[in-house]
């Protein structure tokens, strides 16, 4: 069966049953998990299926978000990655903030122990993760706090960052696009974005290469916004230049 046939087969068990998951897929077409893995991949990109851990859902929907465990462990190495390779964009002294996101808090969990740093999050989990370092001046962004994101939202959060004016901002996005510009499924999560990049001179965007050509209901940014978009290797050489076409420098760890 060639990959074309399979992917079209794998889009029919997945809109017939809702979820199709790696290795059941492997299993039923006798091809490696990696293949299935890249079949997947390329649904994804196609805007046909959502990646979601161990495997992919219908695309659509647009009340979808994974919560904070599933985000976690999917695309485990990419951020990892991507996260060591943000490292350089961190200025030597001054001001950071540092949005809610898996991606994001891998970051701040890198941030070395010699760094003097005024670090800004609505984030709790980079919160937690910053509570004990010893070169860091925390601040910690409040409001309604979002179960699924564990992200600081609503007024409070908004005006906290309208009175600020960091250094650079290291943003995260559900999906990424050049038409589409930065989405994630939530409005109020939109909106703290918006205002977290405002509140920044410089923004780096922290985002592995599945989440190209994905759409999400809130849009909270452009991609004309974005200084420097830190990625994966998985994201393809021409999309990195029709990527940068439109604004941010690329960089694909």
């Amino acid at each position: 069966m060639y990959a074309p046939e399979r992917q079209q087969e794998i889009l029919r068990l997945a809109r017939e049953s809702g979820r199709v998951d790696v290795l059941s897929l492997a299993e039923e077409f006798q091809v490696t998990a990696e293949t299935v893995r890249r079949d997947l991949k390329t649904l994804d990109r196609a805007g046909l299926l959502r990646r979601v851990h161990g495997g992919a859902i219908p695309a659509g929907r647009l009340g979808f978000e994974p919560d904070l465990a599933e985000r976690e462990t999917t695309a485990a190495g990419e951020k990892d990655a991507i996260a060591r390779a943000a490292l350089t964009e961190l200025p030597r002294e001054g001001s950071v903030i540092i949005d809610a996101g898996t991606t994001a808090a891998r970051l701040a969990g890198l941030l070395p122990l010699d760094a003097t740093l005024t670090v800004v999050t609505h984030a709790l989990p980079v919160a937690a993760i910053l509570a004990d370092h010893p070169g860091i001046a925390l601040h910690l962004v409040g409001g309604r706090v979002r179960h699924r994101t564990r992200a600081a939202v609503d007024a409070w959060a908004l005006r906290a960052y309208g009175e600020l004016s960091a250094d650079v901002v290291f943003l995260a996005t559900n999906g990424f696009s050049v038409d589409g510009g930065l989405t994630t499924p939530d409005l109020a999560e939109a909106a703290v974005k918006r205002a977290a990049a405002s509140a920044a001179r410089r923004v780096v965007l922290l985002a592995d290469s599945a989440k190209y050509g994905q759409r999400h209901f809130a849009r909270f940014a452009d991609l004309s916004q974005v200084d420097v978009l830190v990625t994966d290797a998985g994201l393809a050489p021409q999309d990195a230049a029709v990527i940068e076409a439109a604004g941010p420098a690329v960089v694909r760890a």
